[in-house]
């Protein structure tokens, strides 16, 4: 009889990783093969596909994606509650693969339904497999940000290969197979998942095992039956984005009255101030992702029609770059930092997290001022040049490493464990938010119809330089203010 995994077992291994992060690594680089390969095709597909105008799809790119992230909170609530982390990833991955099939079957007829599964199952798989890397560490155990490097390190082999490959396939083969394939590697993330969770022990399974059989089930059950209920209104929600603005605003209220009620249940006052902490962290990055997530709307519309295909001496589709050198630079620059972060360690001179999510902003600002700095090299005909574009896209990378690894460490940090799932819920609820700002602003330099590329190269480089400053102020603002939020994590670093 094989011998049951402890939690002692999981979080006592020897060396800088325990094995299941290998295992939860490589379910997450599938799915997110999955999740920006159909990223980075959204606004190019509605505009070359569905003829939509770029406004629109800036619009209706926002809500897909704030819909997904926002669904990510509910997902980790049930998770938390009812489903645990296990069933819940199944269920979504289960989703995902269905509504990537549907899309594959008819991209043009059945695009909106096919997405709507896929919001619905990214929202009960993505926040899971995170909240159960932070279960394989005690703690009190500092490998965990090593660890959450080499999770996040894997998501982005995923959005590197599936950025490229699914664009590719769309834009030069046909739109079938690009969908098809991200169904496929999303069966592949799962069938990984279904032979290596005998390895984890006791994480991640249903938090009703007290409850009698029939009561767990019909408990289990009801989830199941009220996400699919649940499609019609997505439906409707995703196709009109006004509905969406009423629902993240509604949802907003709730989960910020949740989080104010679950702390306040709290009656350890230095646990409060952790929560509040971690508000702060989640705050941040829902004006990071504002920013930054312009990469999947307007950035795409901008690579679509107003830049070359040449890299260094290389012919590249401007498209293929904008979905995957981001991920890319991840998976280079990412151990450098690492190392850099390690070096400064030693020498007691490493800034603390808060001064880190500073610097984060300010690389993402100087970024969003390159792609300002695209106008300068446009021809007369308003193409410009993809390696400024890509240059930019280095900065935002350095960026991006000062913030996108410590954040999901940092809140779990920050979190009492049986607030896992509510709080990296939460931290994706951010996003979602983000996502709808992003999309909101990527119409707003878009909102000019019928003009030259040179009218529109101008449109959206004004905008690029406007993101650039909000940046800058949001990281001068955290560094002058980083003692304060510092007092706030107690002694957590």
């Amino acid at each position: 009889m094989e011998k049951t995994v402890s939690i002692e077992d999981i979080q006592n291994f020897e060396g800088k990783y325990p094995k299941q992060l290998w295992h939860l690594s490589l379910v997450e680089m599938w799915e997110r093969f999955c999740f920006y390969g159909m990223r980075g095709v959204l606004a190019f597909f509605m505009v070359d596909q569905l003829g939509l105008s770029d406004q629109r799809s800036n619009l209706q790119y926002g809500a897909i994606q704030a819909f997904v992230y926002a669904f990510t909170f509910i997902g980790g609530i049930f998770a938390d509650r009812i489903l645990g982390f296990r069933k819940s990833l199944f269920w979504g991955g289960s989703l995902m693969i269905i509504g990537n099939l549907i899309l594959a079957f008819s991209p043009h007829d059945l695009f909106y339904i096919g997405i709507t599964l896929s919001i619905i199952g990214t929202g009960f798989f993505k926040p899971n497999i995170s909240s159960m890397v932070g279960e394989l560490y005690h703690e009190k155990d500092n490998r965990r940000d090593a660890g959450y490097g080499l999770f996040y390190a894997s998501i982005n082999v995923g959005g590197l290969l599936g950025g490229a490959m699914c664009i590719y396939l769309g834009k030069y083969y046909n739109w079938h197979l690009c969908f098809l394939s991200a169904a496929l590697v999303m069966m592949f993330g799962l069938s990984t998942f279904i032979f290596t969770k005998k390895h984890l022990g006791p994480i991640g399974i249903s938090p009703l095992l007290h409850l009698k059989k029939n009561r767990q089930k019909v408990a289990e059950i009801s989830v199941y039956a009220g996400s699919i209920l649940c499609i019609p209104l997505i439906y409707i929600m995703v196709k009109n984005t006004d509905f969406t603005d009423y629902f993240m605003y509604t949802i907003g209220v709730i989960a910020m009255i949740y989080f104010l009620y679950e702390t306040f249940k709290i009656k350890d006052k230095k646990a409060q101030y952790k929560l509040l902490a971690a508000f702060v962290f989640i705050f941040c990055y829902f004006i990071f992702m504002a920013i930054s997530e312009q990469s999947g709307g307007s950035l795409s519309l901008f690579a679509k029609d107003n830049l070359d295909n040449k890299i260094l001496f290389f012919n590249i589709d401007p498209n293929v770059v904008n979905n995957s050198v981001n991920s890319f630079f991840v998976i280079v620059f990412s151990p450098i930092v690492g190392v850099l972060w390690l070096g400064l360690y030693k020498r007691k001179i490493e800034p603390n997290t808060v001064v880190k999510f500073g610097i984060g902003f300010l690389l993402l600002a100087f970024s969003f001022y390159v792609f300002y700095a695209t106008r300068f090299f446009a021809n007369a005909q308003g193409i410009s040049s993809l390696n400024v574009f890509t240059f930019a896209y280095l900065l935002f990378t350095l960026g991006e490493l000062c913030l996108g690894p410590i954040g999901m460490s940092i809140i779990t940090k920050l979190s009492p464990k049986k607030m896992f799932g509510m709080m990296m819920g939460l931290w994706f609820l951010s996003s979602a938010f983000g996502q709808l700002a992003a999309g909101k602003l990527g119409a707003e330099m878009s909102s000019i119809e019928n003009v030259s590329l040179t009218a529109k190269l101008l449109a959206y480089t004004e905008g690029y330089k406007a993101l650039a400053l909000y940046s800058l102020i949001a990281g001068l603002a955290l560094i002058i203010f980083s003692q304060l939020i510092k007092r706030l994590m107690q002694e957590v670093r």
